[in-house]
């Protein structure tokens, strides 16, 4: 969400960030909205201290003068009661468009619908080469016994799996070796709910876009959330934090769920598009300074970057155009994580800065060292997201005889194996 006041006083720049993101949104309308309920606010006030004055000269009146301001506080109190109606319906549809307005992205990224437009900047490593045909994960998994797919089937639907054996320990190992990672960078582990409130996802921004997403538990009132970041952002909601305490840093280690509406045709085929997967998150909140939200941007990168380049896996680095990053993002990039089943990178990463978009939804503040209060920045980037890391481990670093090459990082994880 923006300040109003921004909007007030840049009405242009909100407008092209609606263009440039898609968004549906009226920025006219919105301006009208907020000018009416200033309006309506100021006419309102005026009119409860008039009704204060009523009860003075009441006090003070005659009996006939009396008679004469009951029937004049009558349609005064009518006047007032069709005011505040008034005022409620226009700051409800003032909210609901407070809450559609985009954050104006960084300069530097790419304008485009979607994906399409985003753009390389930086490609790590090498794809694997092999000298025997390669399995995809699905059919190597089967062979070893390490996934059920048509029995989770019959249990939970389309979309869903069971890791057996090995290659459960194997993703057990990729959470621990990423919380090492982040704990060495002074992060946080939180085992955070993955069964939310509405006002959380509304704080997060997965709500009220998005709801075709989100798995919801009408009888609880309360949804399942699709990342760590949803409960991270609702940890300090209505906070006011010290100045220093910050940066929080949090490594959020959660069950996520998504819908995953409109992927029907994009990559379902095992584990690379599922309804259920775990994630450890790297989440940040720091000052409201743009050069130290920056900073912190390219250190989460970097330590996308660092558990990938451990793991020895190929990938690329794309910087996401403004249809791409969606509604709160001031920057985004993602991370493409090279497959050879499919001879294309897939995304395992996703990095966004927003600024205090997050922060004003969710009023996450803390007071500065003048004394001011002010909203935080937030951030937030993937570790590492299981079961899809999984698969493009399995893929990249499979043998002959349809074995696994532990990568070296993860085998101290194992008891030492080098193999699976």
């Amino acid at each position: 969400m923006l300040d109003k006041r921004f909007i007030r006083e840049n009405p242009d720049a909100v407008k092209e960030a609606v263009r440039v993101k898609g968004v549906d949104l009226d920025v006219d309308e919105l301006l009208q909205l907020d000018r009416d309920t200033r309006k309506l606010q100021f006419e309102v006030d005026e009119a409860q201290a008039r009704r204060k004055s009523f009860a003075k000269e009441f006090a003070k009146a005659d009996e006939a003068r009396r008679a004469e301001l009951r029937a004049e506080h009558a349609e005064f109190d009518r006047q007032l009661k069709e005011l505040r109606e008034q005022l409620a319906r226009t700051s409800a549809r003032l909210s609901e468009l407070m809450l559609l307005t985009p954050m104006i992205p960084w300069e530097g990224a790419p304008v485009g619908p979607d994906e399409s437009a985003n753009v390389v900047i930086r490609t790590v490593g090498e794809p694997p080469k092999f000298d025997f045909t390669p399995l995809d994960h699905v059919e190597l998994a089967e062979r070893r016994g390490w996934a059920e797919f048509a029995r989770a089937r019959r249990v939970a639907g389309e979309r869903a799996y069971a890791l057996v054996g090995d290659l459960v320990l194997l993703e057990r190992a990729l959470h621990s070796y990423a919380l090492d990672v982040l704990r060495a960078r002074d992060f946080t582990p939180v085992s955070v709910p993955a069964l939310v409130k509405e006002a959380p996802l509304v704080g997060s921004g997965m709500l009220p876009k998005g709801r075709e997403e989100i798995y919801e538990i009408p009888a609880d009132d309360a949804y399942l959330a699709g990342t760590a970041e949803v409960a991270l952002v609702g940890l300090h909601s209505g906070e006011i934090l010290d100045r220093s305490r910050l940066p929080i840093r949090y490594a959020g280690i959660s069950p996520c769920f998504r819908r995953e509406v409109g992927s029907a045709s994009r990559d379902v085929r095992g584990l690379l598009r599922v309804h259920q997967f775990e994630k450890v998150e790297q989440f940040v909140l720091c000052e409201a300074d743009p050069a130290e939200s920056a900073r912190w941007h390219a250190e989460l990168l970097a330590t996308a970057e660092h558990i990938l380049t451990e793991l020895g896996l190929h990938y690329e680095v794309v910087e996401c155009s403004t249809g791409d990053m969606g509604l709160g993002k001031f920057r985004m990039n993602d991370i493409n994580t090279w497959f050879p089943s499919l001879d294309r990178f897939r995304e395992t990463h996703s990095c966004s800065s927003l600024h205090d978009w997050q922060a004003r939804r969710a009023n996450l503040r803390y007071r500065d060292a003048d004394g001011t209060v002010r909203f935080v920045h937030t951030l937030n980037n993937t570790a590492v997201a299981t079961p899809r890391l999984l698969a493009a481990i399995l893929e990249n670093f499979q043998t002959a005889d349809h074995r696994v090459r532990v990568p070296e990082v993860l085998r101290p994880y194992l008891g030492g194996r080098e193999l699976l």
